[in-house]
């Protein structure tokens, strides 16, 4: 079998890219604010790892979230829906590329028994919380990390759940490689699968994630009339062991919510492009900030750091926060990565403390 840096390689093929020239400056710096921001109107989403990561958290946390953007990414447990492989193979051959290792695709069926089985055990929340959420999922048709099939596999999950087809999109009919999608002449050419996997295909993905996900939305601002603050903050406080979280994440704070209560986005990044390894790149350049100014809508942006065991800042969709051996918790509301994240979330949505944030 590879070893252990060759499967993870394998997982994007990215590479780092420098730090975008625009946006918010400077980067103000302080505590993860209480802002008081409304508790039942919380969402995620993520790129290739971390649309893998934005699954396994709406699963595992379906009764706090009203919906998901899943760019790029598999079903919840993909990495476990073959008991016959470890997950760290599971990982990177049957939820992304399967005919490229003689694999089949994830066992959707097998999936949604195990998902019952976990909710009654009390490690995700039960099931029927994802019947009312809205999902947008999204593969390109040039995308060779990971296969349309597997993106398919993430819908019909959902819809074997009982989440009803009219509330789910699935874009599966973009020519676009791996990559997130935006409107800028700048960013890769849209067929191409290219570092920094930020792909011009001529239309916002953040725009259209937050659109299915809260329904009509008001047109996102452009950069330079960006109202709010973009705030590096302290993520130590909400994780207490090594588990490749970095120093500091990243959250954008529009002018509205300062003072009003607003929802509450997590955009988790793909391999690669975290801060510590590309700068704010995938935080000012996929326009989340920009459709969120327009609408209310506070954006979280955690951030995964490289190191030995997570060479390329992964989030953990096979189990490498529990050194790739059983019991795995990756999936579930032990997994400390998303442990963390929930608690900033927690912390979001708490009573607010300041009259302003950074006041």
């Amino acid at each position: 079998m590879m070893n252990q840096l060759a499967l993870i390689a394998v997982l994007t093929g990215l590479c780092i890219s420098s730090e975008a020239a625009w946006g918010i400056d400077p980067i103000e710096q302080e505590r993860l604010p209480e802002l008081g921001a409304l508790v039942d109107q919380s969402s995620v989403s993520g790129l290739s790892s971390g649309g893998f990561m934005a699954a396994q958290f709406h699963v595992a946390y379906s009764q706090s979230l009203v919906g998901a953007g899943i760019v790029a990414g598999g079903p919840w447990d993909c990495a476990g829906a073959n008991v016959y492989a470890a997950p760290l193979f599971n990982a990177i051959s049957q939820c992304m590329n399967p005919d490229k290792y003689s694999t089949t695709l994830p066992d959707v069926h097998y999936l949604v028994d195990l998902a019952k089985v976990k909710a009654k055990d009390g490690l995700i929340d039960a099931p029927s919380n994802l019947r009312d959420d809205r999902i947008y999922l999204f593969s390109g048709k040039n995308d060779k990390v990971v296969v349309p099939g597997v993106v398919q596999a993430a819908v019909d999950f959902y819809q074997q759940l009982g989440v009803p087809s009219s509330q789910i999109r699935f874009d599966d009919s973009t020519p676009a490689g791996h990559g997130f999608i935006t409107d800028h002449k700048k960013d890769v050419q849209c067929s191409l699968t290219k570092a920094p996997y930020i792909n011009d295909c001529q239309f916002d993905q953040a725009e259209q994630i937050l659109q299915q996900i809260y329904g009509h939305l008001n047109p996102a601002v452009t950069e330079d009339k960006l109202s709010g603050k973009l705030i590096q903050f302290d993520q130590r406080p909400f994780f207490n062991i090594d588990v490749s979280l970095d120093d500091h994440g990243y959250l954008y704070v529009p002018k509205e919510c300062e003072t009003e209560q607003c929802r509450v986005h997590v955009a988790f990044h793909g391999c690669l492009q975290s801060a510590s390894m590309m700068g704010t790149e995938y935080v000012k350049e996929t326009g989340y900030m920009e459709a969120a100014d327009a609408n209310r809508v506070v954006v979280l942006f955690p951030q995964v750091k490289k190191e030995q065991m997570n060479p390329y800042g992964c989030w953990d969709f096979w189990g490498y926060t529990s050194g790739n051996v059983p019991p795995y918790n990756y999936y579930t509301k032990q997994a400390p990565q998303m442990v963390a994240v929930k608690k900033m979330m927690d912390r979001l949505v708490s009573q607010r403390t300041l009259v302003q944030v950074g006041e």
